[in-house]
């Protein structure tokens, strides 16, 4: 068994209840409310800056150029492509890029990011793929099933979403970085291999109560 399977089907319960989830049920069936996807999308932009970090990181610790180039490649195409489309889609919700730059992140996201970042600054590759994997490749498998139902693509909110994260093109992206997470954990220890499985289940976790932060619209306790 790859050691991505392996991964996978430790944590394929908190795996299954992400999918699960009404806020990405709702983007499928079309019932989620605006609201609940617009405090996302501010979310997520906050969250796409720490990410790009963990990606340069990557790159620091990369050990040949052509994985250097793919993460520096990663980090150029998330700041300057995938956020510009980010800001052009949250204006659809109303959200200008005034109230993307002056957002503040939630408990959550500031707690997700922090973790991402420790582990990939504190550990070796393996590491950051552990951390940044349970995105990309959850992500890859929900657009992909909620592209399946019967005009959830073509959805004028939801739609767009669906298709990006189901395209062959974030499919490649999360495939690569499956088969750079297996390559990493090759020869690795027990000992090794536990902690990857910590970080990985910990990252895949911290998606869970992203989407929850989204859905209940959770700040700091006493924000209005």
């Amino acid at each position: 068994m790859k050691f991505s399977d392996h991964l996978r089907e430790k944590c394929l319960p908190i795996w299954k209840q992400n999918h699960q989830h009404p806020f990405v049920q709702g983007m499928g069936d079309g019932t989620l409310h605006p609201d609940r996807f617009r405090f996302y999308m501010v979310q997520d932009y906050l969250y796409l800056i720490q990410y790009a970090k963990v990606f340069a990181i990557g790159a620091v610790k990369a050990e040949d150029v052509a994985t250097m180039g793919r993460f520096a490649a990663l980090l150029d195409g998330t700041l300057n492509e995938e956020m510009a489309l980010h800001r052009q889609y949250a204006a659809r919700f109303g959200i200008t890029e005034e109230e993307l730059e002056a957002a503040k992140p939630s408990p959550v996201t500031l707690a997700y990011t922090h973790y991402m970042l420790h582990a990939a600054q504190n550990g070796t590759l393996a590491d950051v793929m552990a951390a940044v994997l349970p995105c990309a490749w959850s992500y890859w498998e929900i657009g992909k099933e909620l592209s399946k139902r019967p005009g959830a693509a073509d959805h004028e909110l939801y739609g767009e979403w669906i298709r990006m994260y189901a395209s062959e093109e974030f499919g490649q992206l999360a495939q690569w970085c499956i088969d750079l997470m297996d390559e990493q954990a090759d020869g690795k220890s027990e000992r090794e291999r536990a902690r990857l499985e910590d970080i990985f289940l910990n990252t895949t976790r911290f998606e869970y109560m992203f989407w929850d932060m989204a859905y209940n619209g959770e700040m700091w306790p006493g924000d209005a």
